[in-house]
């Protein structure tokens, strides 16, 4: 499936894939998850079978026919490197992404271990392929230790749900993205923890996203921080000579 996206920090969404299993508690209260399990049983719907792990061959090409150039989160639906997606489906994604070189794309996990065990094996990232790692409390900053080792130009982290505050070491990282839980049960963010991310990137000169406050209605919190938005990106560029092997 792929779509406009109403993600603050991305144009489209391209979904190769669909569902995933929570691996930490970020996952607890999974917005994908809520969503695709509504479906469950309604034959015929992309989410008949909910929210369990399902590869899509048939939307791996899509990108290729989009000729304007966007902004794609890859997977906003599922993790591209859970432990059950084989390495040569992530491979005909990574040749799309190649192909397709025109747009920029944002691959996020919460599993940096698989990610960089297939990039051992495939080399280096294409310049138009970014990669990111979600870290929701001080528990998960090893992740970010594992995202420097990928051979990839552009390395971002989600701490969303920030569930915490974090002690970021952010040589080499290029763009944080922050935001609160939002949704049924959502947990609560404290304005500090915000503050202290926001004051660490621009020590840093890192580029920073403040996405939303989140709640159960994030609409009422609104994404504003003392009194202004935070909207860096990293810079996005149209030179996507391939380096993948």
């Amino acid at each position: 499936m792929a779509q406009p996206s109403t993600i603050e920090w991305t144009e489209s969404t391209w979904n190769p894939t669909t569902g995933c299993t929570k691996i930490s508690p970020g996952c607890k209260n999974c917005y994908a998850e809520r969503f695709a399990e509504r479906w469950r049983g309604t034959k015929g719907h992309p989410y008949e079978q909910g929210f369990d792990l399902k590869l899509w061959d048939d939307r791996v090409e899509i990108p290729l026919h989009w000729k304007k150039p966007r902004v794609i989160f890859v997977n906003s639906m599922s993790d591209l490197f859970h432990k059950d997606i084989p390495f040569e489906f992530i491979e005909k994604v990574f040749e799309t992404m190649r192909k397709a070189h025109w747009h920029t794309y944002q691959v996020l996990t919460k599993r940096p271990e698989r990610m960089l065990e297939f990039s051992k094996i495939y080399g280096k990232w294409s310049t138009n392929v970014w990669a990111g790692v979600s870290v929701e409390n001080q528990q998960y900053t090893y992740r970010i230790d594992i995202l420097k080792k990928i051979p990839v130009e552009t390395k971002f982290l989600s701490c969303e749900p920030l569930l915490g505050p974090l002690d970021l070491n952010l040589k080499n990282i290029d763009w944080v993205i922050v935001g609160g839980e939002s949704g049924p049960g959502a947990r609560d963010m404290e304005k500090e923890w915000v503050v202290s991310i926001q004051k660490q990137c621009q020590k840093a000169d890192v580029a920073f996203f403040f996405k939303q406050w989140g709640g159960v209605f994030k609409s009422h919190t609104g994404r504003e921080l003392n009194g202004r938005t935070y909207d860096e990106m990293p810079p996005v560029t149209n030179s996507r000579q391939l380096v993948f092997a």
